[in-house]
């Protein structure tokens, strides 16, 4: 049984991650009707720049047990750089062509994914970089389940920013003009609904909560970082918004929480922890089989 509830925890842990880049992902395609595919690679610079804050010793990284602030203050200095990023992203790729066909939108997204690995590789090398913080990996024991520090603060932190763009998106003036935007981006514009503004704060929040990932997944857990580090983190990530209901925020959480504890599940087998990869993909077209608008998603009728 306490295996049974390891595989849980660890799938937790690893789901978290999915939901912070799948509510991305989501958010994106709620208001433009695009999938981001550059957002993996947000991820992917987040991890970097914690790297840099590491490596020089920024808000007291440097020494064997870094202050607690200090390592907030990475965190925060990754979200806003991938802030900075993603409203780049949308005002020099996607905003040029958010009124031209799908597929040109869908191509710009592609290439921008790739400009973003390959001008990874030609900064930092395609050698492995670290950015672990020593100090939060020890592990916690609770009832025969483990746990490192790191790994408590990532899931813990990561639910955390959930619950608050939750509120944002329902609580707030931005929050209503977003969910506007997603009903109907023309009527939207006619109630006063400044679309731009919208369109560009999606962007910027979604990308902040790309680069909190990346930098905890390097930070807490010592993933190697590479210019590939977010491919499938953001492949997976984007299974789990499609799993949930593209569009749909609590969606792209639980469907990333899903997809993490079955990974660890198969992960833990192993005669099928070779297949990891496939598995999460195999119950994605199942799921979609049975349910094509995702587990929370709602089925809406295209005019032709």
């Amino acid at each position: 049984m306490e295996q049974y509830l390891q595989y849980v925890v660890n799938g937790v842990q690893q789901g978290a991650i999915y939901a912070i880049i799948a509510v991305g992902y989501t958010m994106v395609y709620g208001v433009l009707r695009m999938i981001n595919f550059a957002h993996g690679e947000v991820y992917m610079l987040g991890a970097f720049v914690a790297h840099l804050c590491v490596i020089n010793g920024l808000y007291g990284l440097g020494s064997d047990n870094p202050p607690a602030w200090g390592i907030a203050a990475m965190v925060l200095t990754c979200m806003a750089a991938c802030m900075a990023i993603g409203i780049l992203i949308e005002r020099l790729a996607y905003r040029p062509v958010r009124n031209a066909p799908r597929l040109i939108a869908l191509i710009t997204a592609i290439g921008m994914s790739f400009l973003l690995q390959n001008l990874a590789l030609l900064w930092f090398q395609a050698s492995p970089k670290y950015a672990s913080v020593e100090s939060v990996s020890r592990s916690l024991s609770l009832g025969g389940i483990s746990i490192s520090l790191g790994q408590l603060i990532l899931l813990v932190s990561s639910l955390g920013m959930m619950f608050v763009l939750r509120i944002l998106v329902m609580k707030t003036n931005f929050g209503r003009g977003m969910r506007a935007v997603s009903e109907d981006m023309g009527a939207a514009s006619l109630m006063g609904v400044n679309v731009d503004k919208v369109i560009l704060g999606t962007f910027a929040i979604g990308a902040a909560l790309a680069g909190a990932g990346g930098a905890m997944t390097a930070a807490f857990v010592a993933s190697p970082i590479t210019p590939y580090f977010g491919f499938m983190p953001g492949l997976k990530a984007f299974v789990s918004a499609v799993l949930g209901g593209i569009g749909n925020i609590p969606g792209a959480v639980l469907g990333g929480l899903l997809l993490g504890v079955i990974e660890a599940f198969v992960a833990g087998n192993p005669a099928l922890s070779p297949y990891r990869d496939a598995v999460a993909f195999a119950v994605l077209i199942l799921v979609l089989m049975v349910r094509p608008a995702g587990l929370l998603g709602r089925a809406t009728a295209e005019k032709v």
